[in-house]
């Protein structure tokens, strides 16, 4: 019986685990986990960050870093061909040919030193051996096919010299170029912002339709599941807790787990803005125009506008939501008001204008107003304990205080992000995601600020742990009076958080109000176009209908 036979799987995975060799013994990344796809068919697997799903979709193609991880049990059988046992040089003409897969982060993907027609020219010449004229015309057919602007004039193109989109659609490109006959997605559009979010699912879904090739479809976003995928596996802990029909699943969620993921949407309303409050923050016309310089002598030619005449206000208590796609201008907005880039305009900040304040003039001010940054891998010193990155701020801005009064303020601040303060002495690569962000918190609200800037501090989490950081952010904003300026491209946290909305595009506000009012009734066409492409009717905060 052939593959293309509708009652035969295209892919076969049976009785999958995987297993990784430690110094202490083995660690059971997958368990025993079975599943089928068919031609032309969308399964998705969903879960947690740790459930097992990118490490099944990468011994599908036999990309673990074997011989530390092994299989202890199980078959993976594709088009009637067992892969687990094929030699390297065999499964070698698998991988890239009948098998593709699109990475979660196209820039660590993209080689930066390659030209975009260098890195898609190797697919083809290796698989297909096409070079010269043949593979540059197949090269732009291809950049066409999933939607670059002027794809000729993108092929001397470096990855850092796209967008985080482009750069996604040159990875669907080059997972394409040998019309596989099954593509795996892990995590394709986690990074994205929602619009382009959108655009991603809608371009594989007709590429998909028009090569006829099947789908493995890896995310811990249940959004998404339901707009692109047939069925779903949901899995946690390495086992695959349910699967069946998308529809069956989301209506009739038979596991625990299942239904706690379905119910992790950020939830509650934000606090009432009180307009006798003070204004904790004011900007009236902030610009930050970085120079373009060109030639010998660098002459300054032009400007990329990243705020251009922004007037915003926060009063106390209160949290402003900026959204926008990336590029919008919403971090470098965040960053000019904590005065770290240069802008020009007034910034006032508890009745104190900063714009024009030296380093060690505007100190004072630093115990008063924090930041959250998006990743808190990054934002964390590897080097340095949870204990020492927390406490790190009071050494500069309270010198006077003791060592024991330094601890205890660690200690409440660890309480306050619901981390066991006996784990302060721990390095941040011993924590999750989700703990990171916690201490990344912890840190900001240790010197007891007024004005918090929270960076998209939930969008590289998981969307149990991304609730939760929700509910904590809302918990200790109420107990401790803050003021949040939340910047975000996930409109749906942003719903549960924010009283007042600024949207920008192109450094400029679009449209500006209070949010329950722009989320039932937004003027601009772009504001209505990242609602669109974030909400749907069952997921959209009362009072907002998909347009």
């Amino acid at each position: 019986m052939s593959f293309k036979d509708a009652d035969t799987p295209l892919l076969a995975v049976k009785d999958l685990s995987v297993a990784f060799r430690q110094r202490d013994g083995e660690l059971l990344a997958v368990d025993r986990i079975s599943f089928e796809i068919r031609k032309g068919e969308t399964l998705a697997i969903v879960g947690e960050s740790g459930s097992g799903k990118s490490v099944t979709a990468l011994s599908v193609m036999k990309l673990l870093p074997y011989p530390a991880a092994h299989h202890p049990s199980g078959t993976i059988t594709f088009k009637g061909q067992e892969l687990l046992h094929l030699p390297e040089h065999e499964i070698r003409k698998v991988r890239g040919n009948d098998i593709t897969i699109i990475f979660q982060e196209p820039m660590t993907s993209l080689n930066p030193l390659h030209t975009i027609e260098q890195q898609i020219g190797e697919i083809l010449l290796l698989h297909r051996e096409l070079k010269g004229e043949a593979a540059r015309a197949r090269t732009i057919e291809l950049l066409t096919q999933v939607g670059i602007p002027e794809p000729a004039g993108r092929l001397a193109s470096y990855p850092h010299q796209l967008s985080g989109g482009q750069r996604q659609r040159v990875m669907i490109a080059m997972a394409l170029a040998n019309e596989p006959d099954l593509l795996i997605a892990d995590e394709p559009t986690t990074a994205l912002d929602v619009t382009v979010q959108a655009q991603i699912l809608k371009l594989l879904k007709e590429i998909q339709g028009r090569l006829g090739m099947a789908m493995l479809f890896i995310t811990h976003d249940l959004g998404i599941v339901r707009k692109i995928a047939d069925r779903v596996c949901v899995m946690s802990k390495g086992k695959i807790v349910e699967q069946g029909p998308v529809e069956r699943v989301y209506t009739a969620p038979e596991h625990p787990y299942t239904r706690a993921l379905l119910a992790a949407q950020p939830k509650g309303d934000p606090p009432p803005v009180n307009l006798d409050a003070p204004v904790i923050v004011e900007t009236k016309n902030l610009k930050v125009w970085f120079p373009i310089k060109r030639g010998v002598l660098r002459k300054t030619v032009g400007h990329i506008k990243a705020v251009d005449g922004v007037s915003i206000e926060v009063r106390k208590g209160e949290t402003l939501g900026v959204v926008g796609e990336s590029g919008s201008g919403k971090t470098t907005l965040g960053l000019a008001i904590l005065r770290l880039v240069s802008s020009d305009g007034p910034i006032i900040f508890m009745g104190n204008a900063l714009q024009g304040l030296r380093f060690k003039q505007m100190r004072p001010h630093r115990r008063d107003m924090q930041i959250v940054f998006q990743d808190p891998f990054g934002s964390l010193s590897p080097r340095m304990s949870v204990a020492d990155i927390i406490d790190e701020g009071l050494g500069v801005h309270h010198p006077d205080m003791s060592q024991d009064e330094r601890d205890q303020r660690v200690v409440r601040a660890l309480n306050d992000v619901g981390l066991d303060p006996e784990t302060r002495f721990r390095y941040p690569h011993e924590f999750s995601g989700g703990q990171r962000q916690r201490i990344a918190v912890a840190r900001a609200i240790v010197l007891e600020p007024t004005f918090v800037v929270l960076d998209e501090p939930t969008s590289a989490l998981d969307m149990l742990i991304q609730a939760q950081i929700v509910d904590l952010l809302r918990d200790i904003q109420k107990r401790r009076d803050l003021t949040y300026l939340f910047i975000s491209h996930d409109l749906k946290v942003v719903a549960a958080l924010a009283s007042r909305l600024v949207v920008m595009k192109d450094g400029k506000v679009v449209e500006a109000g209070p949010a329950a009012e722009l989320f039932k009734n937004p003027k601009s066409g772009y504001t209505r176009a990242l609602f669109a492409a974030a909400f749907n009717l069952e997921t959209a905060p009362e009072g907002v209908v998909a347009q």
